[in-house]
């Protein structure tokens, strides 16, 4: 990995010189930087507002691509099954066996008349639809049809279900309708590299909310892969967060941005005390009082780094004092391609974005926090489900201080949809650096999906 020349004069300390100063050994994957280079084109607005597009991406993406479905422990036992929704399509995943290969994922269709085989996940025995009886094994194997003299054309062989396939990475299901895809290995590239200190698979769901967004869901998941926007929408964070100190990296199929907290922005006109950084940090208003105490001579970074890993120890132990302060303090956000956001170090996060149903003009925005443990697996926190009309603020007391900052994003993100419908120009502007991560996306988009029609 090389070293990038960042040359922005209003940026400060690039997140590489910040790093200089932390406390412990920095991991060799925090070096890695690895900016893209993929020009100044604009995006075309097409691919957020047309029909056209939805189509496409239903053919070319949805029906072709890794994508992921669930969290492994939703799928622990033997006959867990789980639903997998993806525009107009419907997959079925199918816990038949124990272990690593014991997962089995069919569209969800039954083979007589196509009724769904499961409306909910749920635990069974068999495959049974709901509508005539028609019955397949876990393992999809045809088990019994009613009146099966009726139907001397069906062979329990040729009535066997598809498959689609299957993998797991980091406690997560991916599918891939495509059979002909390269494996989940190979479409991950680095991604087991960068979350080798911060294994997913031992966390466990302690947040899990859903909401309706009335806006095409790569529009809404742009706004969750940079930091450039934090200085207008979130300006409550900037006493305490780095915005324009933030580092963009590109690898493959996934990309990242390491934003450090507990330095002040560097557009920000006047110079937070460490104390006015901390408490920013934290999220605390500048005239509350200090949750935290930076002591003379100390850092807010330093502060912030020892109270995460006061809070980890109990689920770490010993391993939370080779963590560096980067790893316990910075916000350290990670896409998967095409629309899976796993945050990195012990931030909780995770999103996942896709369209609402067949409608191309509204998205799910999907939040998990994934918390560490000690001992036997906690249950897994109750998905809440939110309508467009509600707010994040309706689940404060499951997100706490992020729900506020969801509100914010949300309402921007309405009205760029409703900005793109009405201007005059065909294309979106990005920066060169700062909005990266969008540019590699299409970059990636435009790999899969073909530029036909009001896309060129």
């Amino acid at each position: 990995m090389t070293l990038h020349d960042q040359r922005r004069p209003t940026r400060g300390l690039s997140y590489q010189e910040l790093l200089d100063a932390d406390s412990r050994q920095v991991p060799e994957t925090y070096r890695w930087n690895v900016p893209a280079d993929l020009g100044l084109a604009d995006v075309p607005i097409a691919r957020y507002l047309s029909r056209e597009a939805h189509e496409l991406e239903k053919t070319h993406l949805w029906s072709r691509v890794w994508q992921v479905v669930c969290r492994a422990e939703q799928l622990a036992q033997v006959g867990d099954t789980f639903v997998y929704d993806i525009a107009d399509r419907s997959f079925l995943v199918v816990r038949h066996a124990p272990g690593p290969r014991g997962l089995r994922a069919f569209p969800n269709a039954c083979l007589h008349r196509g009724r769904a085989l499961r409306d909910a996940p749920g635990r069974v025995e068999e495959l049974q639809c709901s509508f005539h009886g028609f019955c397949w094994s876990l393992q999809g194997q045809l088990k019994r049809i009613p009146s099966e003299w009726d139907f001397p054309q069906v062979s329990p062989e040729e009535f066997e279900l598809p498959r689609v396939r299957v993998g797991t990475w980091g406690g997560f299901v991916f599918v891939n309708p495509d059979p002909e895809a390269a494996s989940l290995d190979s479409f991950l590239g680095v991604l087991p590299d960068l979350f080798e200190r911060w294994p997913l698979a031992d966390r466990y769901v302690r947040a899990h909310v859903t909401k309706v967004v009335n806006a095409n869901w790569k529009l809404v998941q742009e706004a969750f892969m940079e930091s450039y926007h934090v200085v207008t929408t979130h300006p409550q964070l900037l006493p305490g967060f780095g915005d324009a100190n933030s580092q963009y990296d590109v690898f493959g199929n996934v990309a990242r941005t390491i934003s450090p907290r507990g330095v002040a922005s560097p557009l920000i006109g006047w110079r937070p005390t460490e104390q006015q950084a901390l408490d920013s940090a934290m999220d605390v208003r500048l005239d509350d009082p200090a949750v935290l105490q930076v002591p003379a001579g100390g850092s807010a970074r330093q502060v912030l780094a020892e109270s995460a890993r006061a809070a980890l120890r109990p689920a770490l132990g010993s391993a939370v004092d080779l963590l560096c302060d980067a790893e316990l303090v910075d916000s350290y956000f990670v896409n998967v391609f095409p629309n899976a956001h796993p945050w990195g170090a012990y931030n909780q996060i995770f999103y996942r974005f896709r369209p609402n149903g067949d409608d191309h003009r509204s998205a799910l925005m999907e939040v998990m926090l994934l918390a560490p443990f000690t001992g036997e697996r906690p249950a897994s926190a109750p998905e809440i489900r939110l309508g467009a009309d509600e707010h994040w603020r309706d689940a404060v007391e499951i997100l706490g201080s992020l729900a506020r900052v969801f509100d914010q994003d949300e309402f921007n993100l309405e009205a760029v949809q409703r900005g793109l419908l009405s201007t005059a120009r065909t294309g979106v502007t990005l920066s060169a650096y700062q909005e990266s991560r969008i540019r590699h996306f299409h970059h990636l988009y435009e790999q899969w999906v073909p530029a036909t029609g009001v896309l060129r």
